[in-house]
């Protein structure tokens, strides 16, 4: 057993473990690559990160849940919160529009990523 571990990041617990290419933490669940430990992780690197509405990190392919009933142009009904919306895709996007994705009954729109969750 490695003993030269880094505490977890989150509570600073110093009971982390490696699974796989992770570090893990097993009081808070928390797990993260050892390049982020050593203080890489993507929003140093300049890539621009997209946090859904509580804060959780999105990736593409994602599968998110709408937080709040949203009106849709040209619709007598809007997508209703709790709308899963499977496959996402991480665009730039206008006015804040950085998820694009299919809905279903609505079709391709885009949405932003202060109104989803990662499901």
């Amino acid at each position: 057993m490695n003993e030269n571990l880094p505490p977890c990041p989150a509570c600073s617990s110093a009971y982390t473990y490696e699974m796989g290419a992770l570090l893990v933490c097993p009081e808070c669940a928390h797990e993260w690559t050892p390049s982020a430990a050593a203080g890489q992780s993507a929003e140093d690197d300049g890539e621009k990160v997209i946090r859904d509405s509580v804060g959780n990190i999105l990736a593409d392919g994602d599968t998110v849940t709408v937080v709040k009933t949203l009106k849709v142009k040209g619709s007598p009904s809007g997508i209703k919160a709790g709308t899963k919306v499977r496959n996402i895709r991480l665009v730039d996007g206008v006015d804040g529009h950085d998820i694009d994705c299919k809905v279903d009954g609505f079709g391709p729109m885009q949405l932003k990523s202060s109104v989803v969750k990662r499901a």
